[in-house]
């Protein structure tokens, strides 16, 4: 019984991770682009675009690099 507990622990756990994509990095990218620290933001908008380009999150982090690239 408490093996069949902990893999349905750890089920919810790496589904709850991969159901993120990219949602709490985005978060960050977010804060750190808001401190005015734009290198490390663009740094993590690109991760988020190559670990998760078709979600919503690497959409919206294409978009933040592009806006990025223009206001340079």
């Amino acid at each position: 019984m408490r093996l069949l507990i902990a893999v349905i622990l750890a089920v919810l756990t790496v589904t709850g991770c991969v159901a993120d994509n990219g949602k709490e990095l985005f978060e960050t990218a977010q804060f750190e682009e808001k401190q005015h620290n734009v290198q490390h933001a663009e740094q993590l908008y690109r991760e988020i675009v190559k670990k998760w380009p078709d979600s919503v999150y690497g959409q919206k982090a294409a978009e933040r690099l592009k806006a990025i690239g223009e206001a340079k």
